[in-house]
This record gives C-alpha cells, structure tokens and sequence, in this order.
C-alpha cells in the first residue's frame, strides 16, 4: 500500500512539473492565448488515450468534447492560426498534463489524495528548484504564490476531486481555466469581452452540462 502510495505520488509529480515546465518554456514563443488553446487539447488526449487503457466514453462526452474545442478555439485564438517553436512546447506539455490526469485516475483508486498530493509536490518541487537555482533569479513572493495557491490549493483538490470521476469529465471541467481567467480579467482587471470570447464562454458552458 505505502510502495503504491509512493509511486503514484512519484509519477504525479514527475508528470506535473514535465506539464509545467513544457508549458512554461512555450509561452516564451508563443501568445497566451494559442497557449492557452493548444494547452486545453489535453480534452481530446485524455478520451483517445484513455481508450487504450479501457475508459471508455458515451457519445454525449464526445459531443462535448467537440463543443469545448470550438468554444476554447473562439475563447482563446484571435488571429491568424499557424504552428511555431513555442507551439510544439505547449502541446508536448499538453500530452504531460494528459498523463497526469490518467495516472491521478489509477492511483486514486488505492491511494489517499491527500497524502498522494504532498508527494507529489515534494517530487515536483524537487524536479523545479534545482534548475530554477541554477538558471534564474526567483522571488519569494513568486515561489510562495505560484506554490501554495496553484500547486498546493489547485492540484490537491484536483486530485480529492478526480476519485471515481470518468477522466474525460476531469479534464473539460479543468478546461474551465480558459472560460475563468477571461471572466476575472473583466471582473478584476476591467477588460471588455468581446462577441467572441462571449460565444466561447458560452459553449464551454454547454460543453460542461452536457457532459455531466
């Protein structure tokens, strides 16, 4: 049971920060927003890898699936699409963050999330600091901030959240991301939606009922 607890940990974490990092170095190379789109492809990797391990889907999610791309394709792409260096980083990291998904799937199953999710981080934090020491120039209230709140508060209730939850489910709710930081930009920083981010919202909404 502790060998088992221990792995699951071990994976999550290898799997978040490889996400994280991927993601990281692509933003650097890319917009936000195509960022923020091709990261959200991990709602079609899940289902499709997902079925090499037997978790299948029922027609409504697939629907949904479709639905929750149109709506993160007008939520997050504005202009012209075209496929560059920062691109290829982001998706790479898109099929990491749809490995954590999976392997949080299995291991739930056995393990508390809890105690699952302190491993992880200890294994992510790990993976994290020695590059972060070597390369850049951190700052307290940065570590602290993107520690506790995205890793710490997010992933652990990511992880309690995704007990007997069919994946693909998991991961169009977690594709909420994109619909939120658009309305916290009109509700916290005062930016407009346009027609388009509206109609975006709109179909992830619809995408996230049907599915449930």
């Amino acid at each position: 049971e502790k060998k088992r607890l221990l792995l699951g940990g071990i994976c999550c974490g290898v799997a978040l920060a490889t996400g994280s990092t991927l993601q990281q170095f692509g933003i650097m190379y890319t917009t936000v927003g195509k960022a923020g789109f091709i990261t959200a492809f991990y709602i079609i990797i899940v289902p499709i890898l997902g079925l090499f391990l037997g978790k299948k889907c029922g027609l409504s999610v697939w629907i949904s699936v479709v639905i929750a791309l149109a709506g993160l394709y007008f939520l997050c792409i504005t202009d012209g699409f075209s496929i560059g260096k920062g691109d290829i980083y982001v998706f790479l990291g898109a099929i990491a963050f749809s490995i954590h998904i999976l392997v949080i799937d299995y291991f739930t199953q056995f393990n508390d999330g809890v105690k699952m999710s302190c491993i992880q981080f200890f294994v992510c934090g790990i993976l994290c600091f020695v590059p972060m020491m070597l390369f850049e120039h951190p700052e307290i209230s940065v570590i602290l901030y993107a520690g506790v709140m995205s890793c710490g508060v997010a992933y652990t209730l990511q992880i309690v959240g995704q007990k007997n939850m069919n994946p693909t489910v998991a991961s169009l709710i977690l594709s909420l991301e994109s619909v939120t930081s658009v309305i916290a930009g009109f509700l916290v920083l005062h930016q407009n939606l346009s027609h388009r981010e509206l109609i975006g919202c709109g179909l992830m909404f619809i995408a996230i009922v049907l599915a449930q």
